[in-house]
């Protein structure tokens, strides 16, 4: 199977964004994470900014009400993944996120009223029991830590943002889109910060550092995604989006990083069922030899 640019891109970013997992955990050492999720984000805006500024006179309401709307869902879905890593490791974090991917399939159905296929059901069982072995003992006590229920709310949120971003690409603008959806997220992040009581962080290089590299990373992936998937069905985008865990796993073991041997067998299972959750697209593209059927893989109108 050849692959496309736009495929490509998507993989590359798959990469970054596995290695964006690890700066956040080592920036919630010096910060709070709503306060680091809106600093992270407005530096990401504010490089589109500059990027896109001569389409930003064209804007339409119609580009403000798609990137706030997908903005909100970038702010909830980083931000509970930021407030996770407080107190789990990048690895664990990276794995439980992944369950977001055969929750797309799910989202589909009931945006879109297109039942999934059976594998679908199966790679969440499959994510599921994952879930409960990177989890632990914990898990089977119903006690799991509030970093873990925090990451697992995130997936909700993130899987809504892929749903967002294919039903909006090719009706609006990339580059006003991109801009708006990142300024949302950063101005609802430091909003958020008074309703917790976070207070502002004492200043360190490392927050600073990781918050710039992660701003240009961010607009970098938010970008490309809303471009790939123009053309990228949002099934098909998953699939690939599932590099991102074994990423994240890899950067986290050389930094450091250890997780026991049920930890890994758990991060095993959610790839496996991110997979199997895709494994009827694959198929299908197998068998017909050509362009897979529209029913589930784009959810376009």
């Amino acid at each position: 199977m050849r692959l496309r640019p736009q495929e490509a891109a998507l993989i590359a970013i798959t990469a970054v964004w596995g290695g964006t997992f690890l700066l956040v955990h080592w920036a919630m050492e010096h910060s709070g994470p709503w306060f680091f999720v809106g600093i992270r984000f407005l530096i990401a805006g504010l490089i589109s900014v500059v990027i896109f500024r001569r389409v930003l006179r064209g804007i339409r309401w119609r580009d403000v009400g798609a990137g706030v709307a997908i903005g909100v869902m970038i702010y909830l879905g980083y931000g509970l993944q930021t407030l996770g890593l407080q107190t789990i490791d990048s690895s664990t974090s990276a794995f439980i996120t992944a369950m977001y991917v055969p929750l797309v399939p799910f989202a589909q159905w009931a945006v879109f009223r297109k039942r999934p296929p059976a594998m679908a059901f199966a790679g969440a069982g499959l994510a599921f029991v994952g879930l409960l072995l990177i989890a632990g003992p914990d898990a089977f006590a119903l006690t799991l830590g509030m970093g873990e229920i925090a990451t697992m709310i995130s997936t909700l949120p993130i899987a809504a943002e892929i749903i967002l971003i294919s039903l909006f690409a090719g009706k609006i603008d990339l580059g006003r889109i991109t801009v708006i959806q990142l300024l949302t997220a950063g101005v609802l992040g430091l909003l958020t910060m008074p309703v917790v009581g976070e207070g502002v962080p004492e200043f360190s290089w490392i927050w600073v550092g990781c918050a710039v590299g992660l701003g240009a990373a961010s607009c970098l992936i938010q970008l490309t995604m809303n471009w790939a998937q123009k053309s990228v069905s949002p099934t098909r985008a998953t699939i690939i989006y599932a590099g991102e865990p074994v990423w994240a796993g890899v950067i986290g073991r050389i930094a450091g990083e250890r997780l026991p041997v049920t930890a890994l067998i758990g991060g095993a299972l959610v790839v496996l069922g991110v997979l199997a959750s895709e494994l009827k697209l694959v198929r299908r593209r197998a068998e017909s030899g050509g362009s897979p059927p529209p029913p589930l893989d784009d959810v376009r109108p």
